[in-house]
């Protein structure tokens, strides 16, 4: 029988035997998540990590690669916890290593983009959740939709583009000294119809379509 895709691992797995598959995180959301975890109760705790199954595609060797939960795994390790439930979504380990590449970039399961928005060689990536890099964009990107500046969208990887919409119009220096006012300022951009193409845009749609009219 072969191995079906979405197969949970019902035994754990070690947190950092997972290689990630993008080079930055939100450090304001990884600490959130931190935060959140260390108020958890033992059981608290059993039951999210039985509710929380980490995505994993396989690899050559057998190794496995994080697809998604980044910043959860992260703030797991930065909590002192070391193993997670994870689910296989594909099994690539037949591929030798620059089809595998391809094939993840295909699937929308890699974005080896560093912390300026900028695209790295995968051989850059992690080894693991530790090596992570902090993006400030990430992080109020992520702040942003939990605020509901925009809607949970399917695109791979949406919190990044709309990170990336974000670069040239905040400065870094602005987000580290007052990241609440850049975020209450993005939530007013978000809604606008400068905003309009990007994945989970919910603002007023009388706007957008005047814009795409003009």
């Amino acid at each position: 029988m072969t191995e079906s895709r979405r197969d949970p691992v019902l035994h754990a797995t070690p947190i950092l035997d997972l290689r990630p598959t993008q080079m930055t995180v939100g450090m304001r959301e990884v600490d959130r998540k931190r935060r959140s975890w260390g108020a958890k109760g033992d059981d608290g705790k059993d039951k999210a990590l039985a509710s929380h199954m980490v995505p994993v595609v396989k690899g050559p060797g057998a190794q496995l690669y994080l697809t998604d939960h980044h910043h959860l795994t992260r703030a797991l390790v930065d909590a002192g916890e070391t193993q997670v439930f994870v689910t296989v979504i594909g099994d690539l380990s037949k591929a030798d290593s620059d089809h595998f590449w391809n094939l993840m970039d295909f699937h929308g399961w890699t974005h080896p983009y560093d912390e300026k928005g900028r695209r790295c060689d995968y051989k850059d990536l992690p080894r693991d959740v530790r090596g992570l890099r902090d993006d400030p964009y990430r992080a109020l990107s992520g702040a942003l939709r939990a605020a509901g500046g925009y809607a949970k969208d399917s695109t791979p990887f949406s919190e990044f583009v709309w990170a990336d919409f974000f670069r040239s119009r905040f400065k870094r220096k602005a987000l580290e000294e007052d990241f609440d006012a850049a975020l209450k300022e993005a939530y007013e951009i978000a809604k606008s119809a400068a905003a309009d193409y990007l994945p989970g845009w919910c603002g007023p749609h009388d706007e957008g379509a005047k814009k795409r009219k003009t």
